[in-house]
């Protein structure tokens, strides 16, 4: 039987002054907040990209960065988030991915490497679901087996609150298993920005 592929979707957007990271860049201005949101999506993307393990997709807000490939490190494919909120776009873009389990991640947590997207493929293996916390009660990774047929588990979130993890754990099916990884934090306001810096964020369990 052939090993089914695994497949790493990043969610990201276009990094444009102004327009990213806009609660941290009220913390720590606009122009540096930019700055981190370029170096992050480099910083994460590219190493990954490279590692024969998975294949890496890039999932590109707005849709038209898709036409502009050099915008982006190398990566297996560009797609578009399309329209909606995030569950909506998160249960299209893990859909029509080819098949294969699927693992989601977002570019505000510097502390991304392969060996911790590796864990998750591997949980995958032994769990229909896993999921990487965050600090805030949200995640910075989340992933699903998909077989034998895909379930949407991103409806009635509470996005961007201390309820979106256990939202999203209520949504899995009775029977469904899952594993939770470590804890991480997204950099998201100028307190985390700092433990960042100073090298004190990367891991809280």
């Amino acid at each position: 039987m052939t090993r089914p592929i695994n497949h790493l979707v990043v969610f990201a957007k276009t990094p444009r002054l102004g327009t990213v990271k806009t609660r941290l860049a009220t913390d720590i201005g606009t122009v540096a907040a930019w700055v981190f949101a370029r170096q992050s999506i480099k910083a994460i993307v590219a190493p990954l990209a490279r590692d024969t393990r998975w294949k890496c997709w890039l999932a590109l807000s707005p849709d038209w960065a898709v036409h502009q490939p050099t915008l982006w490190p190398k990566v297996h494919g560009l797609i578009a988030q399309g329209p909606g909120g995030l569950g909506e776009r998160m249960a299209r873009v893990a859909k029509q991915m080819p098949p294969g389990p699927v693992v989601i991640i977002g570019t505000d947590v510097p502390a991304i490497r392969s060996h911790r997207v590796a864990a998750a493929f591997r949980a995958l293996g032994r769990h229909d679901a896993v999921f990487g916390p965050a600090r805030d009660g949200g995640y910075w990774l989340v992933g699903m087996k998909r077989r034998p047929v895909f379930k949407d588990i991103f409806q009635n979130v509470r996005w961007s609150t201390e309820h979106a993890l256990a939202d999203t754990i209520a949504n899995l099916p009775a029977h469904w298993s899952h594993k939770l990884l470590e804890t991480l934090e997204d950099i998201d306001d100028g307190e985390a920005y700092r433990r960042w810096r100073e090298g004190r964020s990367i891991s809280l369990l």
